[in-house]
This record gives C-alpha cells, structure tokens and sequence, in this order.
C-alpha cells in the first residue's frame, strides 16, 4: 500500500539509494510513476507493506516502510533490490554501491568513491563541516535529523 512518505511514522524503516548522478527531469517523471506502482504491489508473505518514498536532490531515492503493519520480509527485501536493479539499468545509474559517498560542495553534490573521499579527506579538500550524507540512517528519525549533516557528525568523519 502506498503512503505518502511524510506520514510514515517516525520508526519506519529507511532505504537509501544514492544515484550517481542528477535523474533529469524526464527521469524523475518516469520514476515517480514506477515507484509508486512498485511500492503498491510491495508485499511480504502476501501482506500489503505500507510504504513510501521520496526523490532528494535528484539524486537520491529514500524508501520508507512503516514495520507496524508488516514487517520487510528476505523475499521483500529482495524485491526491493531487484526493482532498484532494474532503476539501475533502465536509467544507465549506479544506486546500491555503498562503497561511495555523497557530500555537499557548496550547492553541488559530489559523489566520490570511498578511496577518493579519504584522499581528498588528506588533502584537507573537505573538513569536519563539509555536508555529508548518512546513507546508514535505519529509521525515519534519524533520516530526518542524521541524514544530512557536517562530516564531524557521521561515520564520515573517522576520515577527516
């Protein structure tokens, strides 16, 4: 069953796919139509899931499932996974490698791979205040109020 994403309760759980790159606007429109037919036919053992999503930036697709009326079941989740797969080769994007990090250059969004990051880290091209995101948020909570914050305040910041 699809929520709309601000309604999803503070506990619901958090997926986060960061893309590679912007989706365009064409790509946005094509998304905001698949995800919502996706999310309705989302089940595990047969139990409609309540969930929800948004777009950030372009760039990032953030699912949220509210677990109090069902629970994310392997089989689920793996569909889930299967239906991002699919995002990934319809629109020529990279969205289920963690090994990348995301962060703000002024209003740009950079997207780095982790040995990159490190370097750039060395170099002092990024400090403890620079933009990070959290993309290890479990639930609605701490997305909203860990999700996007300064590198100091993250895992990120092990490398500053």
């Amino acid at each position: 069953m699809l929520v709309a994403f601000e309604e999803l309760p503070d506990t619901s759980r958090i997926w986060v796919y960061q893309a590679d790159r912007n989706f365009s606007e064409a790509e946005l429109k094509e998304l905001n139509e698949l995800i919502p037919q996706f999310l309705t036919q989302w089940t595990a053992h047969g139990a409609s899931l309540h969930a929800g999503y948004e777009i950030r930036y372009k760039r990032f697709i953030v699912f949220g499932l509210d677990q109090t009326q069902a629970s994310a079941s392997g089989c689920s989740i793996d569909a889930s996974v299967h239906f991002i797969q699919g995002l990934e080769k319809r629109f020529g994007v990279e969205l289920l490698d963690r090994m990348n990090v995301s962060f703000k250059q002024g209003d740009y969004i950079t997207y780095k791979s982790m040995a990159d990051f490190k370097k750039m880290a060395k170099a002092k091209a990024i400090s403890k205040n620079t933009i990070v995101f959290n993309n290890l948020v479990v639930n609605k909570q701490e997305y909203l109020e860990h999700w996007e914050v300064p590198a100091s305040e993250s895992w990120h910041g092990r490398f500053i």
